[in-house]
């Protein structure tokens, strides 16, 4: 009972929702399969109607079922998908009741005591579940009864709906394995010859419960409502957002950003309970005309202190169309990211702070994306020993660690007059004629084999630092394998 009313469960079974989500997006005519891989052999993840009644089944060899069915279809299977629908789908049977929780990987479990005459009753809700859900492609089995295990049995063995007071009558000619026993108790307990919930239900507990444990026969005092079984909704994931609705229109950009200020203090108590930062802000503004202007705001690190906010909506705030007046002002976190609290210290620099507001400052104009910074890389070939990166989605490594000096300015591989493998004493390059003074060398760098790199395939390299009569100090190198004199790079 719930508080005097009698409690009421439905239990939702999709049998196909692997292959029914699948060919929702993309139909196919004839037998479907989703595969997946295991034991380095591809077996059936889920199958469509007609694949069944071709005799295939669930964890079948992929290369039996061609056998089988010789014009079998199939794509990969995407279990992180299908999870992700599922949750989909819980939400939308909140349509029902506000109580709906998920059932394995392919179910739904739903209180509706006290909602089903919202719906004309118990039958009309089964039947307008069946229709939203076949019209939108999927089979579902649903089982309807006064507790979960119940409705779960009837839903996988017995789809129906058991009257209010009578859920042994409804789940007695089921098998055992209807009240979610484990497979190997299930096959014990037919060799006992009890086959039946009502068979299960009529023999002596004591001798059941010393053999199987205290498990076998608390799922059949679950199912017949004997011990409670409690249904936990998913929370629905922090909705980081706030709004104000202004009683007389505004349009002065000082107004506007003190809306905007208010707004970000109760965005950013919200992102501080919960240890967030905001990536993203939007700020909309609501014109009473129904127009909305909207301001993004991307961040280069995660923030919730709106003093270092606020000043990074001056640009798009005055850029903003007043018409004839703002009447309300939304502004939500799109993106949020982990925050947690530091320890904070005199000693604490506030540097970092300033160059990422300034990072934020100047991707408000030209693009977060436009900020790069060079990362040190592992690797002894000079192209590829530095890779280049958003500075809003890195951070800057360690001290450089650099054996030899490498030029400041690095560039293709530009070839020069010289014969031999020391440098020659006269050359040209970019139209200038030049002389060496000094040079320091060799350095020998050889190609990385695991890698395949066109530029490299003229095998070793001998570098040279050279320092020119003209003033320019440039980086030489020698190709003994293919005789010849290039130049990649100038220092400083």
């Amino acid at each position: 009972m719930f508080d005097g009313i009698q409690r009421r469960v439905v239990s939702m079974w999709f049998p196909r929702l692997s292959s029914d989500r699948d060919l929702r997006m993309c139909p196919i005519d004839g037998p479907f399969v989703l595969t997946f891989k295991q034991s380095n052999a591809n077996r059936i993840y889920c199958l469509n109607a007609e694949a069944e009644r071709q005799g295939l089944h669930r964890g079948m060899a992929y290369s039996d079922a061609r056998a089988f069915c010789p014009d079998l279809q199939s794509r990969p299977a995407d279990p992180i998908g299908d999870e992700r629908f599922l949750n989909v789908l819980r939400r939308w049977a909140t349509r029902y009741c506000p109580w709906v929780g998920l059932e394995g990987a392919d179910g739904l479990v739903l209180d509706i005591t006290g909602a089903a005459h919202l719906f004309g009753g118990e039958a009309m809700m089964v039947t307008d579940m069946r229709q939203r859900l076949s019209k939108a492609g999927f089979s579902v089995q649903i089982g309807f009864a006064d507790t979960r295990g119940a409705a779960w049995g009837l839903a996988h063995y017995g789809e129906g709906l058991a009257e209010t007071g009578r859920t042994l009558d409804a789940l007695g000619p089921l098998p055992v394995m209807a009240l979610r026993l484990e497979d190997k108790t299930v096959t014990a307990l037919q060799r006992m010859g009890l086959r039946t919930i009502s068979d299960l239900a009529g023999s002596a507990r004591a001798p059941l419960t010393r053999r199987f444990g205290p498990g076998l026969m608390m799922r059949l005092d679950q199912a017949l409502g004997r011990q409670p079984e409690q249904i936990t909704p998913l929370a629905d994931p922090p909705h980081y957002g706030v709004r104000i609705t202004l009683p007389d229109p505004i349009g002065l950009h000082d107004d506007v950003m003190a809306g905007t200020s208010r707004l970000l203090d109760s965005l950013c108590a919200k992102l501080k309970t919960r240890e967030a930062g905001a990536r993203i802000l939007c700020l909309t503004l609501r014109r009473v005309d129904q127009e909305a202007q909207v301001v993004e705001l991307r961040l280069a690190r995660p923030l919730r202190d709106p003093q270092r906010i606020l000043p990074l909506f001056e640009r798009g705030v005055a850029d903003v169309d007043a018409g004839f007046g703002i009447d309300q002002m939304r502004l939500e976190a799109t993106q949020v990211l982990p925050l947690p609290a530091q320890q904070i210290s005199s000693v604490t620099s506030s540097r970092k702070d300033q160059l990422e507001d300034l990072i934020s400052r100047l991707g408000t104009r030209i693009g977060l994306e436009n900020i790069q910074r060079v990362l040190p890389a592992d690797s002894h070939i000079p192209e590829r020993s530095f890779l280049i990166a958003p500075a809003a989605y890195s951070e800057p490594e360690g001290p450089w660690v650099a054996l030899r000096p490498r030029p400041l300015s690095l560039f293709p591989p530009e070839p020069i007059a010289g014969v031999g493998a020391q440098p020659p004493k006269q050359f040209r390059w970019r139209r200038m004629a030049l002389s060496t003074a000094r040079a320091t060398g060799p350095e020998r760098i050889t190609p990385e084999w695991w890698l395949e790199d066109d530029n490299w395939r003229s095998g070793v390299r001998d570098y040279w630092h050279v320092e020119t009569r003209q003033g320019r100090r440039l980086w030489l190198y020698y190709t003994p394998q293919n005789p010849g004199w290039f130049a990649q790079g100038e220092f400083a």
